[in-house]
């Protein structure tokens, strides 16, 4: 592992990409951010844990260590919004997801010290996840990028209204991913009765799986958000093992039908 994440080489063409779970917060960003953000309340908490079972798949993994506040690696560089007309959280989130800000007054990132934190935490995230495509695709004439992520399932009027479904696909309206690789993945998710789902609903997929997704040459890729509810308690960021282990089971049958 490096200072700026942590790659899991495996052997099945699959990378889990997990580019929201980390949670360190340097103390220097700490000391400008308003006390709720210095928790990083919008963390994909215990995703890492939570997709665990995709290394006994053969699965690679690519975990970051610093919280999305410190910089979003699932945004493009130029900070462009992935939901035009619809409220969202940039490059360097300065509001937090109930739209409350994430910095004291004053203390938001300029443009310079955004162009730095890209060099040093965005761009080797993204080097390392090209490359595991590259050599996964090279050495197996296909791969699958899975995007894992989580959020809070209510309470987020700021991003959305009312009740996030359990499960959330995104495929960018099926341009990230053959037709029958989704047509399985949607059967699958058709065959479980523990949570509902969406897809191609409020979240269709980041900048990860629309940059990378290349299905003419064979790699796919497929974004599963997943409310949190499903898997730890929401109010205190605590795992909950019992409700996990159902959510895993049904997110593995998910990931084995997209394999």
């Amino acid at each position: 592992m490096n200072d700026v994440f942590e790659l899991h080489r495996g052997t099945a063409p699959i990378l889990v990409s997990l580019p929201h779970n980390g949670s360190v917060i340097p103390e220097e960003l700490q000391s400008r951010m308003v006390e709720r953000a210095r928790c990083a309340p919008d963390t994909d908490w215990h995703v890492a844990r939570l997709y665990a079972f995709a290394r006994e798949l053969g699965a690679s993994m690519l975990v970051p260590r610093y919280s999305r506040y410190v910089i979003d690696l699932n945004r493009p560089p130029d900070d462009t919004s992935l939901y035009p007309g619809q409220n969202t959280t940039g490059l360097c989130p300065a509001v937090q997801f109930t739209g409350a800000p994430v910095y004291l007054e004053g203390q938001a990132p300029s443009a310079d010290e955004i162009a730095a934190r890209t060099g040093t935490y965005w761009r080797p995230y993204h080097e390392a996840l090209q490359d595991e495509l590259v050599r996964l695709h090279a050495t197996h004439g296909r791969a699958l990028l899975w995007e894992g992520h989580s959020i809070r399932g209510s309470g987020l009027e700021f991003l959305f209204p009312g009740r996030l479904p359990d499960l959330n696909l995104g495929t960018a309206g099926g341009a990230t991913c053959s037709p029958e690789r989704q047509a399985r993945v949607e059967a699958a998710l058709a065959k479980q009765s523990r949570y509902d789902f969406v897809v191609n609903g409020r979240f269709k997929g980041g900048y990860i799986t629309r940059h990378y997704a290349d299905p003419k040459r064979g790699v796919d890729a497929i974004q599963l958000e997943i409310s949190q509810r499903i898997y730890m308690d929401e109010d205190t960021f605590e795992y909950d093992p019992t409700k996990a282990a159902d959510a895993q089971a049904v997110i593995r049958s998910l990931l084995e039908a997209a394999s």
